[in-house]
């Protein structure tokens, strides 16, 4: 017959590794479910940052557009006191800079569906986004009729436009303002 005693302490053994294994299995997924609520509660708080640098625009003086707008290209920003230079079509205007070149201003579909009566030479305080100009957006506003051939070949030498969010213009000649935005 076969001498079973040294096996005798394996199988106690055998269940005590079993045990420790399911605890360090359990404390190990109370651990990530730890870190997943802290990265949580990490990206709302980030979240609710971003939301509020978006809610304030900064006032960024004209002069700072006429030497390089691609530093604001996707910040918030107001522009103030500047002569409505042209209108393009239906889609914006042009605002002319101290140094007398144009910059481009586009209307948000906001902007346009509230009416904003935007005329040459009246003085307007934009706040928008500012972007570079690319054919996708010269294509949806041609595709769209806001702009025409003449209007487009225009759009294209700018390098930069401000998407309006608000716009408020001021008749120079009777000195009421016209008010858009949210």
């Amino acid at each position: 017959m076969a001498d079973n005693t040294s096996r005798r302490g394996a199988a106690d053994l055998g269940m005590l590794l079993m045990v420790v294994a399911f605890l360090v299995i359990g404390a190990f997924m109370y651990y990530l479910n730890v870190r997943a609520a802290e990265e949580r509660a990490l990206d709302i708080v980030e979240e609710s940052d971003t939301a509020d640098e978006m809610e304030v625009a900064t006032t960024v003086a004209a002069t700072d557009l006429e030497v390089d707008a691609g530093p604001f290209e996707g910040r918030l920003i107001r522009v103030s006191g500047l002569n409505v230079a042209s209108m393009l079509g239906t889609q914006g205007f042009w605002l002319e800079l101290p140094n007398g070149q144009p910059f481009l201003i586009s209307m948000s579909e906001e902007v346009k569906a509230e009416g904003v009566a935007v005329t040459m030479g009246e003085r307007a305080t934009v706040t928008g986004v500012v972007h570079a100009v690319n054919d996708s957006a010269l294509n949806v506003w041609t595709a769209a009729g806001t702009i025409d051939e003449g209007s487009r070949l225009a759009a294209e030498f700018a390098m930069h436009y401000l998407e309006s969010t608000e716009v408020v213009v001021a008749d120079t000649t009777s000195g009421e303002g016209n008010t858009s935005g949210n």
